[in-house]
């Protein structure tokens, strides 16, 4: 099978981690199928880039065996919304056709997916489309609309969690069968149960902290505001605490001020993979505070590592986190969260048994990813629908 990967949720040189739950799945993917990537790049003129934005210097990951392309398309913050969709469905149909696959498999609903549903749909080639999270917990209006008819449309819809999937069912009317529930998987050769006591020498922590550790974007949705207010009201009487944080993003200016009188506070900007499960091992618990999530793999990687979590009750975390391996809180809540903090804190975790909860490989995941495809492929009414189904 050809399969053609459409995602600006991909590596680039400004963010060498992005898009990582996606890059593992692609990787085994290349084992099974033959695969193309194309990453569409939104250019903002230098007058009016984001405060969030990050120069799209094309990165690809070593190691990936397939070929990836990085077209561009311009864009404007806010303004071309309405038409960043079909901007993207330009950028990749040169893609496409040269490759012409046999099914478009893209992550990250608008405007990806819907640039990958317009340019599939007139070369007469099926949608799988895969939400991860955010991109279909849509707020704005023109979006919610957009993404709706990739929802509709796509012969597939993946998604990471239950969470999403019922989502998909009530707020796009999704066809519930076609929702097909994926979960992330583990590279259990890189995030597993080792020796703390190591782990803290090489890091430069001491033996007796207490490390409490985050993974991920430094932006608002994380509760980042919140993790710091948590942290500032535990020192007073924790004095052995200190909080790192994996990362980066637009708010690493502003954690640095709140971390003043937050105890010790140290930040590692972004790492990779071998270096994120050592700070596993040596960390007391890894706490994910966020507004929303999909299905969290940095979870599954702390629990996999013997970390006991500290997470909020959202999205599909609670599919991921119970009693036995961590401690659900209160979303947007500091005083939640310090006391969830406290509680994992003082709590002594089974280690073993929480490495063993989940495993999962990434090739389990794209052997499912590819099964959903090939069934698209396989369905007799699809490129007659697809050609019906076109948006003006």
């Amino acid at each position: 099978m050809r399969l053609l990967v459409v995602t600006s949720q991909f590596p680039i040189q400004g963010e060498p981690t992005r898009g990582r739950p996606i890059v593992q799945t692609i990787q085994q993917l290349t084992q099974l199928a033959t695969v193309r990537v194309v990453s569409p790049i939104a250019v903002y003129p230098r007058w009016a880039q984001p405060g969030s934005y990050v120069a799209h210097a094309p990165g690809a990951p070593a190691g990936l065996d397939c070929e990836v392309a990085y077209p561009s398309y311009p864009a404007l913050p806010g303004l071309s919304r309405p038409f960043n969709g079909r901007l993207c469905a330009g950028a990749i149909g040169d893609a496409l056709a040269r490759f012409r696959p046999d099914v478009v498999l893209s992550y990250w609903l608008y405007p990806d997916a819907y640039g990958a549903m317009l340019a599939a749909g007139r070369a007469g080639v099926p949608l799988v489309a895969g939400a991860r999270g955010s991109d279909i917990r849509v707020r704005d209006a023109i979006s919610r609309h957009l993404t709706r008819r990739v929802v509709r449309n796509a012969r597939r819809l993946l998604v990471v969690s239950e969470d999403l999937g019922r989502l998909a069912v009530k707020r796009y009317g999704a066809e519930a069968e076609r929702v097909k529930v994926i979960a992330n998987g583990c590279d259990a050769a890189t995030f597993h149960l080792s020796d703390k006591a190591a782990a803290r020498e090489a890091l430069g922590v001491a033996p007796d902290a207490e490390l409490v550790l985050y993974v991920g974007r430094l932006v608002p949705e994380k509760g980042l505001r919140e993790l710091l207010t948590a942290m500032r009201g535990l020192t007073a009487t924790r004095p052995r605490l200190q909080l790192v944080l994996v990362g980066g993003g637009p708010m690493q200016t502003e954690l640095d001020g709140l971390s003043a009188g937050a105890g010790n506070v140290r930040f590692t900007g972004p790492l990779g993979p071998e270096a994120v499960a050592k700070w596993m091992v040596a960390a007391s618990v890894v706490t994910l505070p966020s507004y929303s999530e999909g299905h969290p793999n940095v979870l599954v990687e702390a629990m996999a590592c013997g970390r006991p979590v500290v997470a909020t009750d959202v999205g599909g975390i609670p599919e991921v986190v119970d009693a036995a391996s961590g401690v659900l809180i209160q979303a947007r809540d500091s005083a939640d969260l310090a006391r969830g903090l406290e509680f994992a804190l003082q709590r002594d975790w089974d280690e073993t048994a929480l490495s063993a909860r989940f495993s999962r490989s990434w090739h389990q995941v794209a052997e499912e990813t590819l099964l959903q495809c090939a069934q698209a492929a396989d369905e007799p009414s699809a490129r007659a629908s697809w050609r019906q189904e076109q948006p003006a």
